[in-house]
């Protein structure tokens, strides 16, 4: 299985295309493999909106495992408890969402790297071949875990040089939707494309590779070569689309 961080890297040198995978919250390995037979570069398991109880994320990563797609998990925040076990799970990585200042950026960091660079706890899970490969997975971890945090509201446009400056943060990821709405919601006279323009930025600023949700792959087009990775739709958008195209 390839390495999504040095893949997530090539892309944001431009050695290679834009990263394109979905979301999947339905609770289902079945769906997991479904959705790798695809062909995805990646999926991305998303416990902050999908009701996944813990060992069927265990599961959806195995079904993952067996079409060698890397996979990221979606946490619900910056929690190292969440972190720790989705690693432990043997995700590649985490995205963590609403990320609104350089304390919480430097939590999820802390909860996703072993020390000395973060406060992640050892233990023999998944990950581990369940205390068999021990040594091998913490240096397979150092280099190969890859934190992702969303940029999505008003608090981090804010700090953004600052959360992105935070040691062994992998990618700044965007969340129009949330962004948008915060936008909106505050008066100020930023668009949602001028705000993205100023991540895209500061991510380059920072020599930190970006990213960006789309609602389908062909949105995602525009931003190729601008973002590493694009994370496109969802279980539930396929779904909802291919059951509208067929009975509806």
């Amino acid at each position: 299985m390839m390495s999504l961080r040095s893949e997530i890297a090539r892309a944001a040198a431009g050695d290679r295309p834009m990263l394109a995978g979905p979301f999947l919250a339905v609770p289902s390995a079945m769906v997991v493999e479904i959705a790798c037979a695809a062909g995805p570069d990646f999926v991305c398991i998303d416990t902050e909106h999908g009701p996944i109880a813990p060992n069927v994320v265990e599961d959806m990563l195995r079904a993952a495992a067996l079409w060698r797609v890397p996979a990221l998990v979606r946490v619900p925040g910056p929690d190292p408890v969440a972190i720790g076990q989705a690693l432990d799970f043997g995700a590649e990585g985490v995205l963590v969402p609403r990320i609104a200042s350089v304390e919480e950026a430097a939590r999820a960091v802390a909860a996703a790297r072993f020390p000395p660079e973060g406060r992640r706890g050892f233990g023999p899970g998944r990950a581990t071949g369940y205390g068999s490969n021990m040594p091998g997975y913490l240096e397979a971890a150092r280099s190969g875990t890859v934190v992702a945090l969303q940029i999505e509201t008003i608090e981090a446009l804010d700090a953004l040089d600052a959360i992105l400056a935070v040691p062994g943060v992998d990618l700044a990821f965007i969340g129009p939707g949330d962004l948008g709405m915060g936008l909106a919601a505050s008066g100020r006279d930023t668009v949602l494309e001028d705000a993205i323009r100023v991540v895209l930025a500061a991510a380059a600023r920072a020599g930190c590779a970006a990213g960006i949700f789309t609602m389908t792959r062909p949105d995602a087009a525009p931003y190729e070569r601008r973002v590493a990775l694009a994370i496109c739709g969802s279980d539930g958008t396929v779904l909802t689309d291919g059951f509208s195209a067929a009975f509806g």
